[in-house]
């Protein structure tokens, strides 16, 4: 599986002769021993702890603001940690923001001190507040089944663009996938015997998800007519692939599900983490075990995936206030 993370430090930082550099803002100059220490932290998250590139640039911003001033580590105490979440409360940050900031730093302090960089970890006393979870707006399964039905009239020509959407939309509601999970997998990480993907996700963390008849279909049509119309002789071995026979953008995935998702009436436009949302409050309002739809979504902890079932129960109020006699 060794292919899935050759993305990893990609998105942190791309070659100067690469394509669509972006920009990154500026930050402040950090004093050469906290800025050492930084950079060995964020290496440790990365290649030790298997952290996303994602995580890693935002425990960066995060603890630039934490460290700038500092002459050394010695100086990040409890105070300080105090001190610089209440300026966040105060510039408006919300409190999901706030606990991550939180968490960045209890996991920076904590690192510190196990490597002997710092003879206590103030950060082990540091309290937050909890982020607020919402619950996430999906679209009820009519709405869905109204969005894969329009893409696959949108295929029926055989448009190879058409076919690898429509593959997009079954594999992300079927499986429950990541947007970045099912743009990462490669041909050998599909059995189309078994209809099962290899995934990895988070933390490097493998795990294998099924998918149904319709999904099967939609990836027997893009495997036969539109995997070989896009596909360049430097084509890499991704499953998706995009117009120009590289492997398929995220960004494009999202395009494509938005669209989708714009076509029907009434449906929300949450992109395809709203589809992931869905896949999971579907199988549970009827009657998924809740452990097993936390191996498909590969939710590190329980919790996690127990949101979903405050959605449904939003959704059978709804329906018992309508439909019951003594709502």
């Amino acid at each position: 599986m060794s292919g899935h993370l050759r993305h990893a430090g990609a998105a942190l930082d791309r070659s100067p002769h690469g394509a669509h550099r972006r920009s990154v803002p500026s930050q402040p100059e950090l004093a050469p021993g906290p800025a050492a220490a930084l950079e060995a932290f964020l290496e440790h998250l990365e290649l030790e702890r298997g952290r996303s590139a994602h995580t890693v640039r935002a425990y960066r911003g995060d603890l630039v603001g934490l460290l700038e001033g500092l002459h050394g580590l010695e100086g990040l105490d409890l105070a300080r940690l105090r001190r610089w979440l209440a300026a966040g409360h105060e510039a408006g940050l919300g409190r999901a923001t706030l606990a991550r900031r939180a968490a960045a730093a209890r996991s920076f302090t904590a690192w510190a001190h196990r490597t002997g960089r710092m003879a206590v970890d103030p950060g082990a006393r540091l309290v937050s507040p909890r982020p607020r979870r919402a619950l996430p707006a999906v679209p009820t399964a009519e709405q869905a089944g109204a969005v894969l039905d329009a893409a696959g009239s949108g295929a029926a020509e055989e448009h190879p663009v058409a076919l690898r959407d429509l593959l997009v939309l079954e594999l992300l509601y079927a499986t429950g996938v990541r947007v970045a999970e099912l743009c990462g997998l490669d041909l050998d990480d599909v059995d189309p015997s078994r209809r099962a993907l290899r995934v990895v996700g988070k933390g490097n963390r493998e795990r294998t998800v099924v998918y149904g008849v319709p999904a099967s279909d939609a990836l027997r049509r893009w495997l036969a007519a539109g995997r070989p119309v896009l596909a360049r002789p430097g084509s890499p071995p991704a499953l998706l692939l995009g117009a120009r026979g590289g492997r398929l953008d995220p960004r494009v995935a999202r395009h494509a599900v938005h669209q989708a998702l714009a076509a029907v009436p009434g449906a929300p436009d949450v992109g395809p983490h709203g589809l992931r949302h869905a896949a999971a409050t579907h199988m549970l309002e009827r009657g998924a075990d809740l452990r097993y739809v936390q191996e498909l979504l590969g939710h590190a902890k329980l919790a996690t995936t127990q949101l979903y079932t405050q959605v449904t129960v939003e959704r059978l109020k709804v329906v018992h206030e309508q439909a019951h006699p003594r709502a």
